[in-house]
C-alpha cells in the first residue's frame, strides 16, 4: 500500500481517519470458503474541523457509504483508525462506545427503510433518548415535539405513521430522529439523491440552519456535484476505494487537480444552455474497473487521457499537500509541481 501523507492533526479536528481500511469478503462453493475480498475502502484518510462540513463525491461504488458507515463503527474496519473528538473508536469498550454513539448520528439515504413502519414517528424520534435512558417520559415527548418544530414539521405528526408522509418530509422525520441526542457530528448519506430538485433545497436549507443553531459537524456523502458545492465547506473526491483530491470548496471547483475531478467536474449541468459550449466536456473511456481486482498503481490509470506509462501504471501515487491543503493523488500533478 503506498505511502498516504494525511491531514495533520490539530485541536480544530472533531473526526480524523487515518488509513481506513475495509474489505468485504467474498465466499463461494459449497464450504462458503473466501475466495476474494472487495476492497471497498483501501487506505483512505482525511480529517473533519469543528463546524464544517466535507462534502464526499464520486461514482456509484466508489466506497463513499461504506467510509461513513465504518467511521460510525456501524460495521467493523479491516484495519486502520478513526478518532472522534481524539478518542480512537475502534479502541472503545461497549460502554465507552454506547457514550459516544449519543455524538456520532447517521442520516440514511432512504427515510422510509429507517423507518419503523408500525410505530408512530414520535415514537421512532424518541428510541434513541429510551435506549440512552434520558429524561422522564414526559420530558422525551416534549424533546419529540421540539425536534419536530426545529425540522418545520407540526406537532400532530407525532402520532403519524411512515406512510403517511411524502418523501421530503420523512427525511425531515430522519434528521429529528438524529438530532435527538444532541449530537456533534452526523453523516448525511445522500440524504436528498431521493428527493424532488425543490425538496432538495428545502431539506438542505435545513440542514445547514440546524449546522448554524447547534454548531454541528457535517459528513455529507453524495455524488450531485452541485448539491456539494451548496452546503459544503470542504470536498473530497474518492475513486475506487481511494482518496484521489481533497481541497476547499472554491477551490476544488475553480482549480480541480486530478484528471478524475476535472472530468466530474465537467459533466455538472449548465443552468443557461447558451453558456453550455463554454466549457470542454471531458467524456471518460472504458467502465470502473472491479473492486474486487483493481489495477496496479493509480486506479484511474486505465481510464486516464493523461496517464504516464511505466509510473501510474506500476506505482501508487502518495496523496499529499499540494499548498494551502488541497491534496492530491496523482502522478501527473507530482510531476507538474516537480
Amino acid at each position: 500500500m503506498a505511502e498516504v501523507m494525511a491531514p495533520q492533526n490539530n485541536s480544530d479536528d472533531l473526526v480524523v481517519v487515518d488509513n481506513l481500511v475495509k474489505y468485504f469478503p467474498v465466499r463461494s462453493g459449497l464450504l462458503q470458503r473466501v475466495t476474494a475480498q472487495v476492497k471497498a475502502v483501501d487506505g483512505v484518510s482525511f480529517s473533519i474541523k469543528r463546524g464544517e462540513t466535507l462534502g464526499l463525491v464520486g461514482e456509484s461504488g466508489c466506497g463513499k457509504t461504506t467510509v461513513g458507515r465504518t467511521l460510525l463503527r456501524l460495521i467493523p474496519r479491516t484495519s486502520g483508525s478513526v478518532y472522534f473528538d481524539g478518542e480512537d473508536i475502534f479502541g472503545m469498550g461497549r460502554q465507552d462506545m454506547k457514550q459516544t454513539r449519543q455524538e456520532m448520528q447517521i442520516i440514511f439515504q432512504d427515510p422510509f427503510s429507517s423507518l419503523d413502519p408500525r410505530m408512530p414517528i414520535g415514537e421512532s424520534i424518541m428510541e434513541g433518548l429510551v435506549v440512552h435512558r434520558i429524561g422522564t417520559p414526559q420530558e422525551r415527548w416534549e424533546r419529540v415535539i421540539n425536534l419536530l418544530r426545529m425540522v418545520n414539521m407540526e406537532d400532530f405528526h407525532a402520532k403519524r405513521y411512515p406512510h403517511e408522509f411524502s418523501g421530503g418530509q420523512r427525511q425531515r422525520i430522519g434528521i429529528a430522529r438524529a438530532l435527538a441526542l444532541d449530537p456533534k457530528f452526523i453523516v448525511a448519506d445522500e440524504p436528498v439523491s431521493a428527493l424532488d430538485v425543490s425538496v432538495q433545497a428545502q431539506v438542505l436549507n435545513i440542514l445547514m440552519d440546524l449546522q448554524e443553531q447547534l454548531g454541528l459537524t457535517y459528513l455529507f456523502v453524495a455524488h450531485n456535484l452541485s448539491v456539494v458545492e451548496h452546503i459544503s465547506t470542504r470536498v473530497a473526491v474518492m475513486y475506487l476505494g481511494k482518496m484521489a483530491e481533497l481541497a476547499e470548496r472554491g477551490e476544488i471547483f475553480e482549480n480541480p487537480l486530478h484528471p478524475y475531478t476535472q472530468a466530474l467536474m465537467s459533466a455538472i449541468p449548465i443552468a443557461d444552455p447558451r453558456k453550455a459550449g463554454s466549457r470542454d466536456r471531458i467524456i471518460l473511456e472504458g467502465d470502473v474497473p472491479s473492486p474486487i481486482n483493481p489495477p496496479a498503481g493509480c486506479r484511474f490509470h486505465p481510464r486516464c487521457p493523461y496517464a504516464i506509462k511505466g509510473t501510474c501504471d506500476k506505482e501508487e501515487p502518495i496523496f499529499k499537500d499540494y499548498g494551502d491543503g488541497h491534496y492530491v493523488a496523482c502522478w501527473l500533478v507530482e510531476k507538474n509541481a516537480g
